[in-house]
């Protein structure tokens, strides 16, 4: 499979480089930044950075992206054009942006996911499930932390996180999600579910989901100890998307078969 980096000065980038050695199978053709990214015009692992697609080969059959929301719209374009896979680790998206990622995968196979740590996305299944059987008096609240640099918040695993939880109890998280609290509240409502951002240091990624009813407390955790987990995940699910007709897929599509 030959593919495409976008963000390769960026951390992402530097750990899918660094993981691509462990997939033989799986040869970098094309490196692409930003224009104004000083990385533009150096080699990373012997291949040139550019800002450009014109200098990237035009045999790529991928392109692995985790950058911003504009960006990655532009790349996607570019990715109809040449009719190209994409794997999406970007987030941030408004509606009308996920929605555009919807409509482009009628097109181009597209693996889009919040998170594409294998074990995340075993977490993703494992609390759906988890989900359905608990009463709804197990009240949840998701509680999530990451570098001071990450732009986003809450991060899109906690939305996911809670999107997950809300549609298994027959809800839209637009319906329950309380992001943070202050001031006076008043009484918690059974239905909400609590999403909490933290921010500092170099974590990579930490989210803790809980279920707490009188007397009991229920907890789930997962800790990305490396952007490696992300960048292994995201190979993966390249190697899987290509063999796909056009869609939208998820990592879930990947790891259970849904």
């Amino acid at each position: 499979m030959k593919a495409i980096i976008s963000g390769a000065g960026g951390r992402m980038g530097r750990a899918l480089m660094e993981s691509v050695k462990d997939f033989p199978e799986i040869e970098v053709v094309g490196l692409l930044e930003k224009a104004d990214h000083p990385a533009v015009g150096k080699e990373i692992g012997g291949i040139r950075v550019s800002s450009s697609w014109e200098n990237v080969s035009d045999e790529a059959e991928v392109i692995i992206e985790f950058t911003s929301p504009r960006a990655t719209l532009e790349h996607l374009s570019m990715a109809r054009e040449k009719k190209i896979s994409m794997v999406i680790g970007t987030t941030g998206f408004s509606g009308s942006e996920r929605e555009e990622i919807r409509e482009a995968g009628k097109t181009i196979p597209i693996l889009f996911s919040s998170n594409m740590s294998f074990g995340m996305n075993l977490l993703f299944h494992i609390l759906e499930e988890v989900s359905k059987k608990l009463p709804l008096d197990y009240e949840v609240e998701i509680v999530e932390m990451h570098h001071r640099h990450k732009k986003d918040a809450p991060s899109g695993t906690a939305l996911t996180l809670g999107e997950i939880i809300a549609s298994a109890r027959g809800k839209d998280l637009s319906e329950v999600a309380v992001f943070g609290r202050e001031g006076e509240t008043g009484e918690r409502k059974r239905e909400e579910i609590g999403i909490h951002a933290l921010r500092g240091g170099s974590v990579v990624g930490e989210h803790r989901v809980i279920f707490a009813t009188e007397g009991e407390r229920l907890e789930f955790a997962h800790t990305a100890e490396s952007r490696l987990s992300f960048a292994r995940g995201a190979w993966r699910g390249a190697l899987w998307l290509i063999h796909q007709p056009p869609g939208l897929y998820s990592f879930q599509d990947i790891i259970v078969g849904k």
